[in-house]
């Protein structure tokens, strides 16, 4: 029951990576915040606020779901306001909320491009701010981005330089304050998927069932993000993580638990370092 207790208040959960890291505290006991903006069902997306919450309760946790848009300052601070009010404190944030459009510059229109900077970079520099204050209090504060390692490279931004630019600005949250929070005992890593994770944005936006067939299942990044709040704030803040490399460090070597199908092969994420090690160094 090693999150017995603790509260997380987690952006974009009420589906997919953001649910799954949920649910995976919620099974030790934890305290579950679902901010995001579905209260409603949506046509093409599955699961709301309410739905998300459920599933946190099912599987043991306490669940507080808000409806946040993490574009909105006065919402954002209400609901952490809302959340230390309800559970006494504040443990862990995971920055999980995201915007994502991969067109080059002339497709890409100014509207979308404020869209995924709002979101990606202002929302996760918006919370984490918001969230300190009630961090400072904890045993053992934890803030989480879902972001990439600042791998400069071109063809990283080539074909989506609108896009990259906002995921990277999370990773650039994680680098400044984890420099800035060290000495008040708050960690701050970034944790990113080598392949890609099968969710509604992989089955709607990026690449149909076929490329969710090839992917991991988003309890992979669950269990990793779980592993890292177990680790002691105050001297492991500061990583770039990629997800199966961190969990076999952590003793995991069976990896085709996460696979959607065992017999396809899998696809590569973006962002993913050339000199991350390869697959075949885990096994």
């Amino acid at each position: 029951m090693k999150l017995n207790g603790k509260t997380l208040f987690i952006t974009g959960a009420s589906r997919g990576i953001g649910l799954a890291i949920g649910l995976r505290a919620a099974r030790d006991g934890a305290n579950v915040v679902i901010a995001a903006k579905t209260a409603e069902p949506h046509p093409k997306l599955p699961g709301t606020i309410y739905t998300a919450a459920e599933e946190i309760e099912a599987a043991g946790g306490k669940a507080l779901p808000l409806v946040v848009d993490v574009r909105d300052e006065e919402a954002v601070k209400g609901a952490i306001g809302k959340t230390v009010e309800t559970f006494g404190g504040l443990d862990i944030v995971v920055n999980n909320a995201s915007a994502i459009s991969l067109t080059p510059t002339p497709q890409t229109d100014m509207k979308r491009f404020d869209l995924m900077h709002q979101i990606n970079t202002r929302g996760t520099y918006m919370v984490s701010k918001y969230a300190i204050p009630h961090l400072e209090k904890a045993e053992n504060p934890h803030i989480l981005m879902l972001s990439p390692p600042l791998d400069m490279s071109e063809k990283w931004f080539a074909p989506h330089l609108a896009y990259s630019l906002a995921k990277y600005g999370m990773g650039l949250c994680v680098l400044g304050l984890s420099g800035e929070l060290r000495a008040k005992g708050i960690a701050v890593n970034a944790l990113w998927p080598r392949t890609t994770i099968a969710t509604s944005a992989i089955r709607n936006l990026l690449g149909g069932e076929a490329l969710a067939q090839a992917s991991r299942t988003p309890e992979i990044l669950a269990d990793a993000a779980h592993a890292i709040f177990q680790k002691p704030a105050r001297s492991f803040s500061g990583h770039f993580l990629i997800d199966d490399v961190f969990l076999h460090g952590e003793g995991v070597t069976d990896f085709e638990k996460y696979r959607v199908d065992p017999s396809q092969p899998l696809a590569p994420d973006f962002f993913v370092p050339d000199d991350t090690p390869p697959l075949s160094s885990l096994g």
